[in-house]
């Protein structure tokens, strides 16, 4: 996943149904002697919403919170998509625009509180570890920088079979790789992390070796391949929003004609497309475990 030198503006088509980051706040510096404790956080996708359902299909939203000893206080930290999932998993075709229009930037999120409710009901709050006040403040500065330079959310892993060795052609780049991130950086500053199992969850595609296919410009640009954009464009049409029960089953069926019969899914990473040649089983969502890190610097001591 390609890091980029600065986030661009939103454009103001892109809009969200539920504000990004509604009771967001800046990050406080803490005092080096502070002892802070470190929680697990997990609760099923749009749980707000729909409550235990995703949980039962183990589609599952990941964060992390952090307890300060000195004040008490409690903060959540996640990262998520800015204008939902939707719209970062397929583009808007917008009438006069030839190529495909994305709103699918991410970002993180950090308030103070930490909603226990929510994240006990259905899901997970425990702690996996402890940190000093000086380790919270030089993860906070690699936030800022992880934050400004990974800024485009992907919904899909792409794989070349359901192998533990399987070749992985595109990694995902979603709220559950920011948590795994942050324990990475955590551990690399000392912490030591508790020994239990955390799961996360993967919506995998199973493809052939990817066909890079160009960018924007080459592709849909005045010099562009018109017969390549009109693939393109013509395979994300059944994934717009549906206004119908009914148009939503005429397209669906669309989807499994394209995807599953006929083997093609059009990709859009580090903004540039690719063809995958699809195979069985197509799409699968893994609730896999990834152990907690070992960092590289000897332990903090608390």
């Amino acid at each position: 996943h390609r890091r980029f030198d600065y986030r661009p503006k939103t454009d103001p088509y892109c809009q969200a149904r539920y504000t990004f980051c509604p009771t967001g706040s800046a990050v406080p510096v803490m005092k080096e002697e502070d002892v802070i404790e470190v929680y697990r956080l997990q609760a099923p996708v749009w749980e707000f919403k729909y409550g235990d359902l995703l949980g039962h299909l183990k589609i599952m939203h990941d964060a992390v919170g952090f307890k300060s000893s000195l004040t008490g206080k409690n903060y959540t930290m996640e990262w998520y998509e800015l204008f939902q999932l939707g719209n970062c998993t397929f583009p808007h075709l917008r009438p006069g625009m030839d190529a495909p229009f994305w709103c699918n930037q991410g970002a993180a999120c950090f308030y103070e509180g930490i909603d226990d409710a929510h994240w006990k009901e259905n899901g997970t709050l425990v702690l996996v570890t402890t940190i000093s006040g000086t380790m919270f403040n030089e993860m906070a500065k690699w936030v800022k920088y992880d934050n400004e330079t990974g800024i485009y959310y992907e919904t899909w892993t792409v794989q070349a079979s359901p192998d533990k060795q399987s070749i992985v052609w595109f990694d995902s780049y979603e709220c559950s790789k920011f948590i795994l991130r942050i324990y990475q950086k955590l551990a690399d500053l000392g912490a030591v992390f508790k020994k239990i199992q955390t799961n996360y969850t993967s919506i995998i595609l199973f493809s052939g070796e990817p066909i890079y296919l160009g960018n924007e410009t080459s592709i849909f640009g005045p010099l562009g391949n018109k017969t390549l954009a009109a693939a393109i464009r013509d395979f994300y049409y059944p994934f717009k929003p549906h206004q119908t029960v009914r148009e939503f089953f005429v397209d669906l069926l669309k989807i499994i004609d394209r995807v599953i019969l006929n083997g093609q899914f059009y990709l859009f990473y580090n903004l540039e497309y690719w063809f995958l040649p699809m195979k069985y089983p197509y799409l699968k969502i893994i609730y896999e475990e990834v152990p907690l890190p070992i960092g590289s610097k000897a332990p903090f001591g608390v």
